[in-house]
């Protein structure tokens, strides 16, 4: 990775958790993406989802503002194309875009009373 990111981007461990929420708290289960345009110019990045047992979601615009990040909650439809991805489902990302940018992913999973909260960058072209 050079330039303040990379054109290419892939998220392999896509499961979006369980909904619910714990009682007396603003935790709620759910997957982000965030993408940080550093340049001076914005970026037209273009997501595509794969699944194990149907054809992917493709092309799915994302424009990012030039120096600014763009926050994708995978369970609003609104964030990611009007699709709508099941709860509890496998699933990969791959992000193409027309400027370096930088992409990292998270995840809030609530199933379990201790909670987990996983951060890790994507892999990088």
């Amino acid at each position: 990775m050079s330039g303040q990111g990379a054109k290419n981007w892939y998220i392999v461990d896509g499961y979006l958790p369980y909904k619910g929420k714990v009682d007396g708290e603003p935790f709620e289960g759910h997957e982000a993406v965030m993408i940080l345009n550093c340049q001076s110019e914005d970026a037209e990045v273009r997501m595509d989802i794969f699944y194990e047992d149907r054809e992917p979601d493709r092309d799915i615009f994302i424009p990012v503002k030039a120096e600014r990040v763009r926050c994708l909650r995978m369970d609003h439809p609104e964030d990611i194309g009007g699709i709508v991805l099941d709860r509890q489902l496998q699933y990969s990302l791959r992000f193409r875009s027309d400027k370096n940018v930088i992409i990292q992913y998270g995840r809030m999973d609530i199933a379990q009373p201790n909670l987990a909260y996983i951060g890790m960058m994507g892999y990088s072209e």
